[in-house]
């Protein structure tokens, strides 16, 4: 019965593709503030220097102009490169300050004009993801929590690693570099391993989220069921 319903699996020939990806891994890096001294941006280009360091291409999405979802259509400029960098990429790194016990609006606001899908694709299921804060006070974990709930809700390959840096204004000197600390090693830390789980899934991550329940549709039905426009 479970031959007639899902036919034969055979693991290695569905998990290893004829021919593995060769180019530096693709991630794209998010944070969520603008200030002057932002210091979720102050860890984010840190975070970018080791993953090229260590072989990768990183790209920053600066959130400055990016207007809020919906008060304008999706053709505004700062939304079209959004998505064009989500589609390059392979991996992605989440980074926001804890505001009020939890992740800006600033984060949201990107990550909610991050479509579900595009038509029947849906650009961020399979991709791998790390997810860090920085706190003004004392080290929380409310705004990691809240991105890993929506990194789940994407589809995407949340890394088990996570950074949370409290007292941030510490532990940056004056050209913005980080100090080092605990707190540099477990960034170092969660870079080394986002690049690993990307290494490992970029070639099959759309063998890991495939769903037999989607399937059975026709990629209009399922088209029409993820864009409806009455929500």
């Amino acid at each position: 019965m479970a031959n007639t319903i899902f036919g034969a699996i055979n693991p290695v020939r569905l998990w290893l593709p004829e021919r593995r990806a060769e180019h530096r891994p693709r991630i794209l890096l998010l944070y969520g503030s603008v200030r002057n001294r932002s210091y979720s941006r102050l860890l984010t280009q840190e975070a970018a220097l080791l993953l090229e360091a260590m072989g990768g291409e990183a790209r920053i999405f600066d959130p400055s102009g990016l207007p809020l979802p919906d008060d304008a259509p999706e053709t505004h400029p700062k939304v079209q490169e959004l998505r064009e960098l989500v589609q390059w990429s392979e991996g992605m790194v989440w980074t926001s300050p804890e505001r009020h016990g939890a992740m800006t609006g600033i984060m949201k606001a990107q990550i909610d004009w991050i479509p579900l899908s595009i038509g029947a694709i849906r650009p961020t299921q399979g991709k791998t993801l790390a997810v860090m804060e920085v706190s003004g006070g004392s080290q929380s974990f409310n705004a990691v929590n809240q991105m890993r709930v929506l990194g789940r809700w994407m589809r995407m390959l949340t890394i088990p690693n996570q950074s949370s840096v409290p007292k941030a204004f510490l532990e940056f000197d004056e050209a913005g570099r980080m100090k080092p600390s605990s707190y540099y090693d477990r960034l170092v830390d969660v870079m080394e391993e986002l690049m690993k789980f990307t290494f490992l899934t970029r070639d099959i991550g759309a063998y890991l989220v495939d769903r037999y329940s989607e399937r059975k549709e026709s990629a209009e039905q399922l088209s029409q069921r993820v864009n409806q426009r009455s929500i």
